[in-house]
């Protein structure tokens, strides 16, 4: 980090901090899926995301956040859409999958097994009300 960037960190509040991956869910998710809600900064928040296996997630677009997503654990797919642009990709671990703001979005894990991906929502997640619920690729199971 910058000296200018570290300046800049300190003089919005934000300070240093530790900790683990808790070992509960914190949260459900708008979309259904179990949440590890992990740190943030002024710029962006980090969550640990989990769908069982079999399950399917409800489709959402957010309304003012993009998300980075990296896939850790198990197997499933992501269908995402942008207008026209459409499209469905497995997600297995070492995955990274964009989601930026307005983009429709549903994921589903394999029959066999969960998936688990860290993702980072820039700026950071503003509460349930972000998520718009959206027609799906798949039928949800969650929720």
């Amino acid at each position: 980090m910058s000296q200018t960037s570290h300046d800049a960190a300190l003089a919005q509040g934000a300070t240093f901090a530790t900790m683990r991956l808790p070992s509960q869910p914190t949260v459900v998710a708008p979309d259904g899926s179990d949440v590890r809600v992990l740190l943030g900064l002024p710029g962006g928040s980090m969550a640990h995301f989990e769908l069982a296996a079999g399950k399917v997630s409800v489709a959402v677009a957010h309304r003012s956040v993009d998300e980075v997503w990296y896939v850790l654990a198990g197997a499933g797919q992501m269908w995402r859409k942008q207008g026209e642009r459409e499209e469905v990709v497995a997600l297995e671990p070492g995955v990274c999958v964009t989601i930026p703001v307005g983009t429709q979005f549903q994921f589903r894990a394999s029959a066999s097994q969960s998936v688990a991906a860290v993702a980072i929502t820039m700026p950071p997640w503003p509460g349930e009300s972000e998520a718009i619920v959206v027609q799906g690729h798949w039928k949800p199971s969650v929720r």
